[in-house]
Formats: C-alpha cells, structure tokens, sequence
C-alpha cells in the first residue's frame, strides 16, 4: 500500500526542497522523521542516490520545510526545517535553512494559508527550529506570486522575482550567544579559529593556516581527505565549546575556511556543510561569516578590511566558490561588543511542482 501527501517542490535561493503543511504530517516525531526520508529517498534505510523518492542525491535539494499558520500573535507563520542526510538514513532538526525559508511564504499564499496583497505581501516567520524571526518581503501584484524578475543570486541560472528576507534576533540562535566560547579566538590543534553563531553556527578558520590559498575548486578540496580529517578533528573539539555536545552526527557547526578576496568582496569563503564543500554558500552561513568580519580580533581581522574603516550598516559581499553573497547589517559597535540588530539578505524562489508524493505504508 502507499500513502498520499500533499506537498510542493520549491527551489529556495540556491537549494530546493519538499514543502508541507504541518496538518498533512504525523505529529509523532518519529513517524514524521520516517515518513520524510520515504518522500525523499524512498526508504529509511538510506539510498546515496534517492532513486526511489524526491530526493536529488545531494544535501542542497534533501531539504524540507514544514510551515504552518503561527498561533503566536507577533508573527505569522511557523517554519520547521528538516535536513535528510543523504544516503545515510537519518535527518538532521538541529539547524535551520534560509535559502528554504525564501520559499516558505510563497508556499503559504500558494496554499491558501496567507492571503496575498498587491503589490507585495510580506510576513514575519518563525523560525522552529532556531527561535529566529525573518521579516519575508514577496512580489505579489494582483494578490497573486511574481517568481519572474531581474534578481540574480549566484548559484541559480537566470532571473527572478526579488524576495527580501530581513533576519532579526539571530544572535547566538542555536548556541546561546553569538560567541558561545566566550572568546573571539580559540586555538584547535594549533590552528586559530572563530566560533560564531549569528543565526548558523560556524567554525572560521585562514585557508594559510592549513598550507592553502583559499582559491581551491570545491573538486579539490572534497578529494583532499588529509584536510578534511583535520577539520573535523577541529569540528569535533569546537561542538561542545559552541554548546553543541557531541557533533560527531550532527551537521553543524559548518566549517569555513577564509581567504583575501579575490573580486572586490570583503573576503573569500570555502564552506564545509560540515563534510562536503558547499558549492556556493548558505543564507545563514553568510550573515555569520559577516558579522565576524566586523568582530575585533577575530580570525578575519587580517584577512578583511579593518572593521573600523567600513561605513555603518555596511553591505558585505561574500564570495564563494560560485560567485559572491551580498549581506546588510544593521548593527552598531559598543565598547568594543558588536550589537546586530537586523540581517538583510535577498533571496529568490519558484514553484517548480505540487502534488501528491506517494510512500510506501
């Protein structure tokens, strides 16, 4: 036998995942968990090549977001992100995704459970699994979802509708503060490192402090398992001084090795999602590696231009292996603690099916 749910399939900023409504889902955690890997992979025993479900046999497009109507008066909408592991039968809920939550309130007026306004609907988005708010700005002339424009993010081929994701109290959202270890450097097997978290928990560490440029192609640096032992004994160390326990399977924090820029952004950027390096970068992971270029003393400060010299609420450009991320922060500096007050960054998303996915019962 096979059960039916209802569902979409969005594409998120540089990701695509499975979108639900919470009332269409077990409220069984494990029931839940299980029928998700089936919609995705086609079994719970974990199938590298998703042959069987939705999935696309790669961490970027193995993501779901569930999203319901918000019972809490000061935001509208709740979104739970759910990361499968590819191949290995087992999901991760201790993160979230902003490239999936760009398209959570097109999801919702598309579902009916947001009416849409003309010319632009916009709503505030709770964030589950972190505790984050997002403020979400979507193109809606006639009340209905514009996914075509001029928008261009690196890692997505062609244009599309702007959507404008403004994150606020992010600091510290997983960790407990923005620096969970107290210190703006700590130092992992003689390599100096920045545990952050504004909004995804991160390990910075100089791409020269492992023998690399920094310019490397993500080829490279997945096939170099000498650094990748390396890192991970770093991760491993740096998970519970971030007040993460014991990450050994957990998917964050992410590992992010940092470089001089090479095209005019603030500062260049190979990211770790925490095994394989990311092939662009994500939302969050972004606005982390931001804020810690405007940390003093922090593992960016030598790599990136003197916080000092850099206008208030800057933009930062992140480049990536792909292209570049552009960051607003809002933030102001006092005595000598940086203060963030608001995230911006700029998304876009489409529809790109809807339907019923079948699972085996």
């Amino acid at each position: 036998m096979q059960n039916s749910i209802p569902f979409m399939q969005i594409r998120g900023g540089s990701s695509k995942g499975l979108f639900f409504q919470a009332k269409d889902l077990p409220t069984d955690e494990n029931l839940r968990n299980d029928l998700i890997l089936k919609a995705m992979e086609g079994t719970t025993e974990g199938d590298p090549r998703q042959i069987d479900g939705l999935g696309g046999a790669n961490s970027l497009t193995s993501k779901v977001a569930i999203v319901s109507p918000s019972t809490n008066p000061d935001w509208d909408l709740d979104y739970f992100f759910i990361q499968v592991v590819v191949g290995k039968g087992k999901v991760s809920t201790t993160q979230t995704c902003g490239n999936i939550l760009a398209g959570v309130l097109p999801f919702a007026i598309e579902s009916g459970m947001i009416k849409a306004d003309s010319p632009t609907t916009s709503a505030k988005i709770n964030i589950v699994n972190t505790g984050g708010i997002c403020e979400c700005v979507v193109q809606t002339p006639n009340g209905k979802v514009e996914y075509s424009g001029d928008t261009k993010i690196d890692g997505v081929v062609g244009t599309s509708a702007p959507i404008i994701c403004n994150y606020l109290d992010t600091a510290g959202a997983t960790c407990g503060s923005m620096l969970p270890t107290g210190n703006n450097i700590d130092v992992f097997d003689g390599i100096e490192t920045t545990c952050i978290d504004n909004g995804m928990p991160l390990v910075i560490m100089r791409a020269r402090d492992f023998g690399l440029s920094g310019n490397e192609s993500k080829e490279d640096l997945d096939a170099n398992e000498d650094l990748k032992k390396k890192i991970e004994n770093i991760r491993l160390q740096a998970g519970f001084l971030m007040n993460l326990g014991d990450v050994s399977e957990q998917t964050i924090p992410k590992m992010c090795l940092i470089s001089p820029a090479q095209h005019g952004g603030v500062v260049n950027t190979r990211m770790f999602i925490p095994h394989v390096v990311h092939e662009a970068i994500g939302v969050l992971a972004a606005v982390s590696v931001a804020t810690a270029c405007i940390l003093p003393y922090s593992v960016c400060s030598r790599t990136t231009p003197n916080p000092q010299s850099l206008t208030p609420n800057p933009q930062f450009s992140i480049e990536h292996p792909s292209g570049e991320f552009t960051v607003n922060l809002e933030y102001e500096s006092v005595d000598n603690q940086v203060i963030i007050h608001k995230s911006g960054v700029i998304r876009t998303a489409r529809l790109l099916s809807k339907g019923e996915v079948f699972v085996v019962a």
